[in-house]
């Protein structure tokens, strides 16, 4: 078993209200939680942006903890209150330790696939911070601030096969999320790549000379060899040639 810290700000939501207010706001289908549970989900304008990603755990029954990146906290807090009109609930803000543990069976479904999510349990870090992020990458998990920011759509980075519910009510977003799901596709991907070096996060890929993506993370594993996420047009195939982009200057 390989445990992780990970950053985390945190997010109480509780009170008569708050399951429905929940279901209201975000991606995923929290109601359908049982105490417990957690799932990922979103956080999005209405032009389906991302605020901020989240895992939603159901503590009890009008209990619900959210957890997302280390400081978007307040920033989740903020627009959650400021929405909330007339729904009966609190939301302020907690504070836990939070790992990733991978092979185990300690915690609760989380946004890293193949891994679970424990809080304050006392589990002592295996994998460094470097460590971790070279997994992450190999495996293809989007960050925030590296592949998750306003500029992309949930479907681009493959959040729509995790984080959103097809089949709950409506939320801020929804209607572009579902639109490019069931009539159209992304313009570009997120994929992972092998790379002479590392370079600056943003770089610009291109493909017989022309553009077609840009890094948005590189480690260098113990051999030397470089791995990075990219976001990469569709039309591009998988198996094409793709150069770095030289620095200006």
């Amino acid at each position: 078993m390989d445990v992780a810290a990970r950053a985390r700000d945190f997010v109480r939501v509780a009170g008569p209200d708050a399951a429905d207010y929940l279901q209201r706001m975000v991606s995923n289908d929290v109601e359908a939680l049982t105490d417990g549970e957690a799932c990922p989900a979103l956080l999005l304008t209405a032009r389906a942006r991302v605020i901020a990603p989240l895992v939603v755990l159901r503590r009890a029954d009008e209990d619900f903890l959210l957890l997302t990146e280390a400081g978007l906290g307040e920033t989740v807090r903020g627009h959650l209150a400021r929405m909330r009109l007339r729904a009966q609930c609190e939301i302020e803000p907690e504070v836990h330790g939070s790992v990733l543990v991978f092979g185990g069976g300690d915690g609760f479904a989380t946004d890293w696939p193949g891994a679970r999510e424990a809080l304050d349990g006392g589990l002592e870090p295996t994998l460094s911070e470097e460590e971790l992020e070279l997994r992450r990458i190999e495996n293809g998990v989007p960050r925030w601030a590296h592949e998750i920011d306003d500029r992309i759509l949930p479907a681009e980075a493959g959040l729509d096969e995790t984080h959103v519910s097809f089949s709950k009510g409506c939320y801020p977003g929804q209607e572009p999320v579902a639109r490019l799901h069931f009539r159209g596709h992304p313009n570009r991907g997120l994929r992972v790549l092998e790379l002479d070096d590392v370079p600056e996060q943003d770089a610009s890929l291109l493909h017989h000379g022309r553009e077609v993506g840009r890094v948005t993370s590189a480690a260098r594993r113990d051999d030397g060899t470089v791995v990075a996420l990219a976001y990469v047009r569709t039309e591009v195939p998988g198996d094409a040639p793709l150069a770095v982009a030289a620095r200006a200057g």
